[in-house]
């Protein structure tokens, strides 16, 4: 640089970065496990400048600016079922804010209370992917890292199965009744003739 030249390297040199900007308005950070995978969600929320704005997987779903009511909602769609979230912003005291989740109209905590009733999920490691294949128990639908998998259903002797291919290797998930009332249908993925265990998410 010459002498005498004043010229900043940044048009604003008190600026800091957008990702330290980001950082300081982010307020709520939250994993939500669907079908299709887990999904982060994040929230900013600028209570100085009234901005808020969410982010899916870090996607930019929704940005206000200049926000004068503070607290509130915003709602937007989370993957690929569109399933619906909604973020409520409460005052608690002064300026302390709340932030809480909402999947499908239910707390957070409830949904994933009910979700683990409705569904079965099973991570395992093959052909060097990490794969993670969720059972939709209502609709028998099986979902192998967010896509929807063709499956074919089949009655045998003890329960059913459903068959499905990752790759080259034959899957399915057999579903036979625990003969005990409470327990129900007991689900249980097979690949390549391998039992593999279930997750609790």
């Amino acid at each position: 640089m010459a002498s005498g030249d004043e010229s900043p390297i940044f048009e604003d040199d008190e600026s800091p970065p957008d990702s330290l900007v980001k950082m300081t308005d982010l307020v709520a950070v939250w994993d939500v496990a669907l079908s299709d995978g887990v999904h982060r969600i994040e929230f900013e929320h600028g209570t100085t400048s009234g901005k808020r704005v969410v982010y899916v997987d870090g996607k930019e779903e929704i940005r206000k600016e200049w926000m004068f009511k503070l607290v509130g909602k915003e709602t937007f769609c989370v993957g690929a079922a569109k399933t619906k979230a909604t973020i409520n912003i409460d005052a608690v005291s002064g300026f302390a804010y709340e932030y809480t989740l909402e999947i499908n109209g239910k707390s957070l905590k409830k949904y994933m209370e009910n979700r683990s009733k409705t569904t079965s999920t099973w991570v395992l490691h093959l052909d060097g992917e990490d794969l993670r294949v969720v059972l939709e128990k209502d609709t028998m639908d099986v979902w192998c890292n967010g896509k929807k998998m063709e499956t074919a259903g089949e009655f045998v002797d003890d329960g059913t199965e459903t068959h499905f291919s990752v790759g080259n290797h034959d899957c399915y998930i057999k579903a036979v009744s625990s003969g005990k009332r409470r327990e129900g249908i007991i689900h249980t993925l097979i690949v390549d003739n391998r039992e593999i265990p279930e997750i609790l998410e």
